[in-house]
């Protein structure tokens, strides 16, 4: 599918696509299960076959149905709601959009988000997403396939911060945090805690404690917030836009129609 015609006014749409979502996340209390839709949307993404990635593709039925997915139904189906009002947005960029959204209403930081993505109707092949049961190798071999990094690694399992486990999704049950209402540095100060606890430790959560590599930016966001939270923006930024360069016109013309709404709501 052809690109979206990135103008002032599909600009617009999007700023009230964001407000719509603002409104749809608190009122449903759905943050972890927008932002798990953006990040499963994005996180297919191959950079040698530039396949996958933020693409839309999530909303297929074929794709629904990989176990990974399990659950995302009900998201996709709450986007329709505001899709629907914005039929001009893409899939692609409302998924993006409600995950960006997820993270600040949450009190997580302010995510660099560019429209622009086209949809795709082709799903990638089961088994790109990340297995919780895995380890270290596992975690490196997913994420550079999609041409990130260690730090990046570290950053995006942040995100485990927000919400719940359902066995009947993951095989797994329980909160990460004590605070999972909330986007903060708390998943980092769990993994270091050696006391034994009753909170969620997925067999990828340990192995980001275990690997000295990946412990080193557990152990500085645990300590430091405000570094997690700079750099989880910038790898989320990162994650939504594999395989989507963003013309330089499109994110002057963004920033611009951004500043104006935010200047008439204020």
């Amino acid at each position: 599918m052809a690109a979206p015609p990135v103008d002032a006014d599909y600009v617009k749409e999007i700023e009230k696509a964001r407000r719509d979502l603002r409104a749809l996340i608190y009122t449903k209390n759905c943050a972890p299960l927008m932002l798990r839709l953006a990040w499963h949307d994005a996180g297919t993404y191959d950079a040698r076959t530039k396949t996958g990635g933020p693409n839309g593709s999530i909303r297929n039925e074929q794709e629904l149905k990989h176990n990974a997915n399990n659950g995302l139904k009900l998201a996709v189906e709450l986007c329709e709601d505001v899709k629907v009002k914005h039929p001009k947005i893409t899939y692609a960029d409302l998924y993006q959009l409600a995950g960006i959204v997820a993270v600040e209403i949450t009190g997580g930081p302010t995510i660099e988000f560019v429209p622009g993505r086209k949809d795709s109707s082709e799903s990638p092949e089961e088994g790109r997403l990340p297995d919780a049961k895995q380890g270290a190798k596992h975690l490196r071999d997913v994420f550079y396939r999609m041409g990130l990094t260690e730090k990046d690694i570290v950053a995006l399992s942040g995100g485990h911060t927000l919400g719940k486990a359902h066995r009947e999704r993951s095989g797994f049950e329980g909160p990460w945090t004590r605070t999972y209402t909330k986007f903060d540095n708390s998943y980092f100060k769990e993994l270091l805690r050696e006391e034994p606890s009753d909170l969620l430790k997925l067999p990828t959560d340990e192995a980001l404690v275990d690997d000295p590599e990946f412990r080193k930016y557990v152990e500085l966001y645990a300590e430091n917030e405000d570094a997690f939270f700079a750099d989880y923006a910038a790898s989320h930024k990162k994650l939504s836009e594999l395989g989507f360069k963003p013309r330089f016109s499109v994110q002057i013309l963004f920033i611009k129609i951004r500043m104006l709404f935010t200047k008439i709501l204020s």
